[in-house]
């Protein structure tokens, strides 16, 4: 048997909690959106948060996975879409969706003031750019002086046999930095040019490894003179006192960028807009720059210590649309050359 006092207790417990409702229609109006992303996991909440804190009535629900997963699971899917926004992926992947007419064109608020590559060049819209990172040269400074092997400037220093057996760089089919840099030197030499200098730099590469990050790491510990890899492992690295240059050759970089989309024929349109269009302000700006030293907006420069300076204007001329349609192609025909030196899985 209940007591009296206890009853009253519930009863008005209840009274208040229908007051907050009241006092708060938004969160009984919260409209619930998936999004899916290839971020990693310990950005999640934090974007969460920092977006829910400021647009009360949308609610973030997260599919995420590695951007290949997700690239294929948003294909498997363009008949009958399950996301409403893409928030978090590959510029590439998210060209392939627009070139592939899954997209639904809208120019966010204030896309007027963000950098020139980190817009899509279509109007309306179909993507913009969030943060992006570049492919660097990781050079072991001790080893080099030990080996007597130089620090490379360029690309085509690569294939000098001087570093035979020195050259760690990521499998492009499990990296996504290992695929821009590919695609870069496809892009900056042509086709049949550009697999003439692969066959020449393989011959010096020691493994290709399965983490963009692994090759940097591996320079830093003096297991390879030279890594080809993540910009922002190397700078980490050297900070965290790995005797390493870190090297934009001459010729530029391969880069590849964060996107954000509105998936066609979403049925939550209002909402998508507002993440689309918080997605592009200073405030999420700020918070990429927490991950990335690049980021879309001019003028700021969360660049970590030990990055390298100008790293923008090393970002080659890139057709994002065209790396995403060759992907599959150029991956075959990589793996069919090269993959004999890939690490075991």
């Amino acid at each position: 048997m209940s007591h009296p006092s206890f009853g009253r207790l519930l009863a008005g417990a209840a009274a208040i909690a229908a007051t907050a409702l009241v006092a708060d229609p938004a969160l009984a109006q919260r409209t619930k959106i998936t999004v899916y992303t290839a971020l990693e996991n310990d950005q999640l909440g934090p974007y969460k948060q920092a977006f829910e804190n400021d647009v009360k009535d949308v609610e973030i629900a997260w599919v995420r996975d590695s951007t290949g997963v997700i690239t294929a699971r948003f294909l498997a899917e363009k008949d009958n879409p399950r996301a409403d926004i893409i928030w978090g992926l590959g510029a590439s992947s998210v060209a392939l969706f627009d070139s592939m007419k899954l997209l639904e064109p809208y120019t966010p608020k204030g896309t007027d003031t963000l950098k020139a590559a980190f817009k899509s060049p279509t109007a309306p819209m179909a993507w913009t750019g969030m943060d992006a990172w570049l492919a660097v040269i990781c050079y072991n400074t001790v080893e080099g002086k030990k080996k007597n092997i130089p620090a490379p400037a360029t690309w085509a220093d690569l294939t000098k046999s001087v570093y035979k057996n020195e050259i760690v760089m990521p499998n492009p089919a499990s990296s996504g930095t290992g695929y821009q840099q590919v695609y870069a030197w496809i892009q900056m030499m042509g086709e049949g040019p550009a697999w003439n200098y692969m066959d020449k730099v393989h011959d010096n590469v020691a493994v290709y490894t399965h983490s963009g990050s692994a090759p940097c790491v591996q320079a830093g510990k003096g297991e390879r003179v030279i890594g080809i890899g993540f910009d922002m492992r190397g700078a980490r690295e050297k900070t965290q006192g790995a005797p390493l240059d870190v090297i934009l050759p001459k010729e530029g970089a391969g880069w590849d960028m964060e996107a954000t989309a509105i998936v066609k024929g979403t049925k939550n349109m209002e909402a998508a807009k507002k993440l689309a269009d918080w997605a592009i302000t200073k405030q999420a700006y700020e918070l990429y720059g927490k991950f990335y030293a690049i980021v879309g907006l001019p003028g700021m420069n969360p660049a970590p210590p030990n990055y390298p300076p100008s790293a923008d204007a090393a970002m080659i001329k890139i057709d994002v649309a065209k790396m995403g349609q060759d992907r599959d192609r150029v991956l075959k025909e990589w793996t069919k050359r090269y993959d004999i030196k890939s690490a075991a899985k």
